[in-house]
């Protein structure tokens, strides 16, 4: 009763090929891989040599101008809903 036999997977399977399509399926397949890739790549880096890979962060001082004058930008913190 807990478990599924392989006639159920199998109408599961056809479903989940039926929304989303194989072009889609094998799309998102490759994706995840190449994400699980790129962190095991990222796990080798980063155990090698911890002090190369990292870059300084330049620190920025708060203050009551914003660091940039760009007049595009939209403070969030200022507007209220009303």
């Amino acid at each position: 009763m807990g478990s599924f036999s392989i006639w159920h997977w199998l109408i599961v399977l056809l479903v989940v090929v039926m929304i989303f399509g194989t072009k889609k399926l094998r799309n998102m397949g490759s994706d995840l891989g190449g994400a699980v890739k790129g962190f095991k790549d990222g796990m080798k880096d980063g155990s090698a040599s911890p002090d190369a890979s990292a870059a300084p962060v330049p620190t920025q001082q708060v203050t009551g101008q914003p660091a940039n004058s760009d007049k595009s930008t939209i403070d969030v913190e200022a507007r209220q809903k009303s």
